[in-house]
């Protein structure tokens, strides 16, 4: 539950807001296809399980416990992106990956965030296929 007020101070001590979108499966296709990094906010136990939309690039925000070291996850964003360039949020239903979006979007100068509504879940269940990579 910490995580939860940690997230809830942070979103309302934020002003500036960057543009935030949730897109469906068929919306993340086509970013991808226009070079738009996918970042797979979910844990390694979850990857194993059901495998990553190819590409992805693995970057566990929570913990099993719901911790989360978010200096340690921005650096290692940077790593993949630039905050002037989009990145697309994935984790197995949406609801990690909508947190993690609204956050990045208040005021840490992304300047714009997608949203996988429905994770990976979706993705699977429409016959998309995953990588163990």
């Amino acid at each position: 539950m910490r995580f939860i007020y940690g997230l809830i101070f942070c979103l309302l001590s934020l002003s500036a807001r960057a543009e935030l979108t949730n897109v469906t499966n068929v919306e993340l296709q086509a970013l991808m296809e226009s070079g738009v990094p996918v970042v797979d906010v979910r844990r390694a136990d979850e990857w194993a399980e059901t495998g990553i939309i190819a590409g992805s690039h693995k970057l566990t925000f929570f913990d099993k416990n719901g911790d989360y070291n978010a200096n340690k996850w921005l650096e290692q964003l940077s790593e993949i992106t630039d905050k002037d360039q989009p990145v697309i949020l994935i984790c197995q239903t949406g609801v990690r990956s909508k947190v993690v979006s609204n956050w990045l979007s208040n005021g840490l100068g992304y300047a714009k965030i997608y949203n996988v509504t429905d994770g990976i879940s979706a993705w699977i269940n429409s016959g998309q296929p995953t990588s163990k990579e």
